[in-house]
């Protein structure tokens, strides 16, 4: 067994690199394609079907809305006519007086009815007609003859008792309860709400008659008229009915070959014939509203996906297979120039004109190329590292000399003024000597607090002597800040700045406050003067020193440290430090 899958592996193992990438790729490429385009058309088949249910639902949510709206007028109307007290003394008397009277209360009755529907300002629209009966069953009507309509005769009475109707409304104890069809007559264009008529003056609510409303079947088009231009079949279906009845659409519009009967089997009915349901049950009514349309209709747009993604498939399939032929050609070209490459290379050839591409082969070629040139250059690199090493130490040495050469410089300058008796230039000598010490700190990037003070006061000696004296400090920093170390130069220049952009224009003498406080586990280092203030703070920007100072703080403290600066033209100018200092070995000794 293992010898024929060895053969059979064998027989498919081909000897050029090109034929294996171009049978791979239509390997790789082919079947996948055929597998998403099935994919892709039923998802977008179940994704299309949940959507247009979620849709329709949504739909016959909002058109039961309207329903109850509409409804909800209906109800109004009856509870109108039974509330009105002349309408109510009417009906009472109905049963008493002689007949001779009756067509008088007929039309007191009847014009009573008018006035409440018109004072109550209610939508008679698909009201077709209002019925009042009294427990004779003798008629008062408006928009039809007063009469029982269907039961008319000798045994109205008898029949209308016997009828499922009146059960229900004698049931319903004085709720509105809506028919699915029109309790009256034999037409399938109307319905019926029919409401018991009880004495709304009397606490034990005797009956005085029921009350019919005829509904012309015309306002289902008001309740899915926003509905219907989604397309699909709209019908409302009565479900206390057995069999059920379907209210909307009449006959002549509904859906063909459908049949009365539950509401599971009308929804059968439609599955059966093809079509795709949605139900929602209204609230008023208690009736169920279904929304159907044709599946082969609604997935015909799926259909098309289907075969756009065979005919996409196909297509991408004959250019894989083009592609590929292209692809693996350029794969096997670059490899035979690197082997042709390499292969001179052992031959003792340094230099070739090979060029590559930037993919993973040219990658591995251009490196070869450029070991190669690397090993050409080592030792010339070599040489010359040696030489910078050289050339480093002599540096070095030359950084340490120059210093000590400007301390013993200074330090000449210091005793030759002290031996001419020039106090002033001893002083300054003395002062620039150690500021430049503090300034270069033998290398460190941080300083003691207690030596940027000191830097501070051999600057300020050096002006006062320049200035004759002009300038006062007034120092407040707390004892224990004087043991922390914090990043050099970060008052000298302030104090500096103070002085060359504050106090120097100002004329006569100026003072400067340094302060430095902790607050929590911040440092505040305070530099304010009574100069001449700042008038365009974009100058600060500009600067050297202020700026400078900024962008070291920020760099070395982070984003926690802030730097504020606030000035007012004629009184001067103030500069906030806030930072954490970073944690290092204190100096117990300072």
């Amino acid at each position: 067994m293992r010898n024929r899958w060895g053969k059979l592996l064998a027989l498919l193992k081909f000897q050029r690199i090109r034929t294996r990438v171009l049978i791979a790729m239509i390997v790789i490429s082919l079947p996948p394609l055929f597998l998403l385009g099935y994919v892709s058309f039923n998802t977008a088949k179940d994704t299309l079907m949940e959507t247009n249910t979620q849709t329709n639902r949504d739909h016959l949510t909002a058109s039961s809305e309207v329903a109850d709206l509409l409804f909800k007028n209906i109800t109004n109307l009856n509870f109108a006519m039974v509330l009105d007290n002349a309408i109510r003394g009417d009906l009472r008397l109905s049963g008493q007086i002689p007949d001779s009277e009756q067509a008088a209360l007929r039309m007191r009755i009847q014009s009573q009815m008018q006035k409440v529907m018109n004072n109550n300002f209610l939508d008679s629209r698909y009201v077709e007609s209002v019925c009042l009966y009294n427990l004779d069953f003798d008629a008062y009507c408006l928009g039809r003859s007063d009469d029982a309509g269907i039961y008319e005769g000798q045994e109205k009475r008898e029949t209308i008792q016997r009828e499922n109707w009146y059960r229900t409304a004698l049931k319903a104890q004085g709720r509105v309860v809506f028919m699915g069809h029109n309790v009256l007559e034999s037409t399938e264009d109307s319905f019926s709400s029919v409401k018991l008529y009880r004495d709304a003056d009397n606490i034990e609510g005797e009956t005085l008659g029921i009350l019919v409303v005829n509904i012309s079947s015309s306002i289902f088009d008001q309740i899915f008229v926003g509905a219907k231009s989604f397309g699909g079949t709209y019908l409302a279906v009565d479900t206390s009915a057995d069999p059920a009845r379907i209210i909307y659409p009449l006959k002549a519009d509904l859906v063909p070959d459908l049949k009365a009967g539950s509401l599971g089997a009308v929804l059968d009915q439609l599955t059966a014939q093809g079509y795709l349901t949605s139900a929602y049950e209204n609230y008023t009514t208690q009736w169920t509203f279904l929304h159907a349309v044709k599946t082969d209709m609604l997935l015909r747009q799926s259909n098309r996906i289907g075969v756009f993604t065979a005919v996409i498939g196909a297509l991408i399939a004959v250019g894989a297979v083009i592609l590929a032929y292209f692809i693996s050609g350029g794969i096997t070209r670059p490899l035979l120039r690197l082997k042709k490459m390499m292969v001179e290379w052992t031959k003792g050839a340094r230099g070739t004109d090979q060029r590559f591409g930037t993919d993973e082969v040219g990658l591995i070629g251009n490196t070869f190329k450029r070991l190669a040139f690397e090993n050409e250059e080592l030792n010339h690199r070599l040489i010359h590292s040696t030489l910078k090493e050289r050339e480093a130490e002599l540096r070095a040495l030359q950084a340490q000399i120059n210093p000590h050469f400007l301390y013993n410089t200074l330090d000449s300058i210091y005793w030759m003024a002290k031996i001419e008796n020039h106090q002033n230039i001893a002083k300054m000598a003395i002062s620039l000597s150690h500021s430049f010490k503090l300034s270069l700190n033998k290398g460190k990037e941080t300083i003691l607090v207690y030596r940027e003070l000191q830097h501070v006061d051999h600057y300020l000696t050096i002006q006062n002597i320049r200035y004759n004296h002009r300038f006062a400090i007034h120092r407040d920093i707390e004892e224990s800040m004087m043991k922390v170390e914090i990043l050099k130069l970060l008052l000298q220049p302030l104090v500096e700045n103070a002085i060359t952009h504050g106090l120097e224009p100002r004329v006569g003498p100026g003072t400067i406050w340094l302060k430095g406080y902790r607050d929590g586990d911040y440092l505040v280092f305070v530099v304010e003067d009574d100069g001449v203030g700042i008038d365009d703070m974009e100058k600060t920007d500009r600067g050297y020193g202020l700026r400078n100072v900024k962008e070291r703080l920020t760099l070395y403290y982070g984003a926690t440290s802030s730097f504020e600066l606030t000035s007012e033209l004629g009184k001067g100018t103030r500069v906030q430090l806030r930072f954490i200092p970073i944690k290092k070995e204190w100096m117990p000794d300072a």
